[in-house]
């Protein structure tokens, strides 16, 4: 996840900066850039690759100020160069900036078509010529910040420094995390309280879609409608080495909230946004000419891999053999000379998986892992490593590293079906655009939270619940059984909806929750006819779907969790979100332990 950092302090603030930044690195980066007011003017420095060729670059050219903003960035727009390095600045503003801006291309022309030459491949210096449109056109900095937030599409957290005003610091949020820091006659900003730990112990987390204007006297804080809120401040307990759980009760949570970023950059490092191109790594296998791909793993990446496996099929054309790891271990499989086997893992520690992959190799496959540790056992036995960039995932109930896998498995999916001719050029741009648009999708789905909260508290008076889908809804129906289950201890079962008169129907009474996943796709109608069975017998529906199909149902289900209208192919990552809310406030309600659900490790390196 890229870092932003911002100081209004009384001494020069580049070295602290930096230091700051290097908290950071855990999260990932490509490249790192400062800027500070000197006299008034923006001057800045960066560097690609580490922070030591920036804290290089600086001891060559020191920056003075006492105001400043740093950046350590994950290329989303653009390669991972210098040029592309945030901050990027004009001779009015300095801007950083985590996440994505999904219209970027739109208001680049109209930058452009105002005579602007622009100097990088990204969507962040878009961004500072349109603010320096708006105070051109005679806006004071905070209504020109305003007025270009208006405009932007996407999800992201910015820090923006201003020429001629040395007392002035704004940040934005809407998605990715941003905090305020508040010292004595000085004021800081970050995306982590992490980085802000050797400053100060004293934070503001800003909420989604807050401005927050800072001068060295304190900030004022707007919401999204622009009136001014009081966000309290509190104490944090965030030090360098350990992550913290911010403002949030539980690590699971924050690790839901974190999704939209890490799936930003999962999908920055498997596609070229800019050119909406999928960009994978060199491969060892070809996938024109393959004629089976094996998956295999446990748990939640399992799952993951059953969604893959709709993907790979109806997308790429491409048959798809998936098994659980523990049972393939031992089956003797016979498989496909010169086949790829691809194994996901979290860890990349787990027991079983990784007996797979060796019995995989030892039968002469091409081993691909897919993993969130790429130094971990799995990935040092495989011949092409993907990892997800999830960042650390500390809640045992995979939360961001589920839905960073599926990020990461649609763009291979993508790049597969390409090079095995079943897409053209036109229709590989559509599908990385709804990947992009991700991000912002899965912040409407958090909108359902206070609903989801109400369902979860009646959950809790239940002994089982039912989730039933189909497609690559069923999978998510047993991503949100396997969810509940764990966490709330409740039992709770995951099926195919077409299997429902097979066996299932038989537990439908008025006191079974029965919780449809049926996005408006093309199985829409075949789910809710299965639905309307179980409504006809008095079981107490729940179901998740777009607002339109929800008003059909009024009146004849109990309750509803509301699905942004993303295209089908990336609804699994979207919908993910609201069985991980369900699951989550279930578990807080019966008063479990959240983040370390009795009986579950996080990586399972045992039989």
């Amino acid at each position: 996840m890229c870092g932003i950092v911002g100081i209004l302090g009384t001494a020069e603030v580049a070295p602290h900066i930096v230091d700051a930044l290097a908290l950071l690195e855990y999260r990932g980066y490509d490249s790192a850039g400062i800027a500070t007011l000197d006299g008034g003017k923006i001057d800045r420095r960066r560097a690609e690759g580490k922070l030591r060729n920036l804290r290089n670059s600086l001891a060559e050219a020191p920056l003075s100020g006492r105001s400043g903003i740093g950046h350590t960035r994950w290329a989303t727009h653009g390669a991972p160069t210098k040029g592309n390095a945030h901050p990027h600045v004009t001779p009015r503003v300095a801007v950083v900036h985590n996440g994505i801006i999904e219209n970027y291309r739109e208001l680049g022309d109209e930058v452009t078509g105002a005579g602007i030459v622009l100097q990088s491949e990204t969507d962040t210096e878009i961004i500072a010529h349109l603010i320096t449109l708006e105070l051109d056109a005679g806006k004071t900095p905070q209504a020109a910040v305003a007025a270009t937030l208006k405009r932007l599409r996407g999800a992201f957290a910015l820090a923006i420094l201003f020429t001629g005003h040395d007392d002035l610091l704004i940040g934005a949020r809407h998605g990715p995390p941003l905090a305020v820091g508040h010292g004595d006659g000085e004021m800081y900003l970050g995306s982590d309280a992490i980085a802000l730990a050797p400053l100060t112990s004293s934070i503001t987390y800003l909420e989604d879609g807050d401005l927050a204007v800072l001068t060295r006297q304190g900030a004022e804080i707007y919401d999204a409608g622009g009136k001014p809120v009081q966000r309290p401040a509190q104490q944090s307990v965030a030090s360098a080495f350990r992550v913290d759980k911010g403002n949030y009760h539980h690590f699971m949570i924050k690790e839901i909230f974190e999704q939209p970023e890490v799936i930003g950059h999962t999908l920055a490092h498997y596609s070229d946004l800019a050119n909406d191109r999928i960009a994978m790594p060199e491969m060892p296998v070809d996938f024109a000419t393959l004629e089976r791909l094996t998956i295999c793993a446990c748990g939640t990446a399992y799952i993951a891999g059953l969604v893959a496996k709709y993907w790979f099929e109806k997308v790429a054309r491409l048959p798809v053999d998936i098994d659980i790891a523990s049972e393939f271990r031992y089956r003797e499989v016979p498989l496909a000379a010169q086949g790829f086997a691809l194994f996901i893992s979290q860890s990349g520690e787990t027991a079983d998986t990784l007996a797979a992959l060796n019995y995989c190799k030892g039968a002469g496959q091409t081993i691909g892992a897919l993993v969130n540790v790429t130094e971990s056992s799995i990935a040092r036995g495989a011949d092409i490593v993907l990892p997800i960039y999830a960042g650390p995932e500390i809640g045992v109930a995979s939360t961001k590293a589920f839905t960073c896998q599926l990020a990461a498995l649609a763009a291979l999916v993508i790049f597969a079906a390409k090079a095995r001719g079943t897409i053209d050029e036109a229709e590989e741009r559509r599908l990385v655009r709804s990947l992009a648009e991700v991000p912002r999708h899965m912040l409407d789905a958090f909108r359902q939270e206070e609903k989801i909260k109400t369902i979860a508290q009646g959950l809790t008076k239940v002994r089982d619940i039912l989730f039933l889908g189909r497609g690559t809804s069923f999978p998510l129906a047993l991503e949100g059984a396997l969810k509940l289950k764990e966490l709330s201890y409740l039992h709770a079962e995951g099926y195919a909806a077409g299997e429902l008169k097979h066996g299932p129907i038989a537990l439908i009474d008025q006191t079974v929750p029965v919780i449809f996943l049926a996005p408006d796709d093309d199985l829409y109608e075949k789910t809710v006819s299965n639905m309307a069975e179980v409504a006809a017998r008095g079981g107490r529906v729940i179901l998740i779907s777009q607002n339109d199909r929800i008003a059909e149902w009024q009146g004849r289900i109990e309750s509803s969790i509301e699905l942004p209208d993303a295209d089908p192919f990336v609804m699994p990552i979207v919908a993910a979100v609201s069985v991980q809310l369900l699951a989550y406030h279930t578990a807080v309600f019966m008063g479990t332990d959240v983040d370390q659900p009795r009986n579950l490790a996080k990586s399972v390196t045992v039989e």
